[in-house]
């Protein structure tokens, strides 16, 4: 039970480095440089190093800017499998986790090949603050459970649950976790997402 625990620990610790070492292969395999991608993410040169090498970890947003830049998907940089269905039970609903601070997802769709929408339920631990994004097309958010404070283009929004917030993700947006209990978000953003950070 005990090596059982420790595994998993161990497995979760080195996300970001198997992230980052994907990323990096598919790179080098496309023959771009750092630049390149940065530029076609709209993300910084440092922000892109320092994923690969397994220092930051980046939000749904950033990677699957990275991952279009690329010409592959999240989910090939993830090792989860690409797989496609217009109905998806609970119990077969696929998860994964970005970094080591307890940021978890549930894959929701897409339903189809060359869908517009990817949906998701985000599991955030508390305390945690999302990138300062700023990037074309838009985004839903339905707050499940949990209180948030949503930072849009100057304007601060505290979100129980139960709220929803839509906007065009071309303004500065970011949002924090309040309260001592994490929190669980549907979100619906349109894909793919050109993001990067707010210096």
């Amino acid at each position: 039970m005990d090596g059982s625990n420790k595994g998993e620990k161990k497995s979760k610790n080195d996300q970001p480095a198997q992230l980052g070492a994907a990323i990096r292969h598919r790179r080098k395999a496309l023959g771009k440089t750092l630049v390149e991608v940065a530029r076609e993410a709209d993300l910084t040169t440092g922000f892109i190093s320092q994923v690969e090498r397994g220092i930051s970890s980046p939000s749904l947003s950033s990677l699957m800017t990275i991952a279009a830049a690329l010409q592959t998907s999240i989910e090939q940089l993830l090792s989860v499998p690409e797989e496609f269905s217009e109905y998806i039970p609970s119990d077969k609903r696929q998860t994964y986790s970005l970094g080591t601070r307890g940021r978890r997802y549930e894959k929701l769709g897409p339903g189809f090949a060359g869908a517009l929408f990817y949906p998701s339920i985000i599991h955030r631990p508390a305390g945690h603050v999302s990138e300062k994004m700023c990037h074309k097309g838009e985004v839903f958010c339905y707050l499940l459970s949990g209180r948030l404070e949503y930072h849009l283009d100057g304007e601060v929004h505290i979100m129980s649950a139960g709220d929803t917030i839509h906007h065009d993700t071309s303004k500065p947006h970011y949002s924090k976790v309040l309260g001592d209990e994490g929190s669980v978000e549907m979100w619906v953003s349109t894909r793919p997402v050109k993001g990067g950070k707010l210096d």
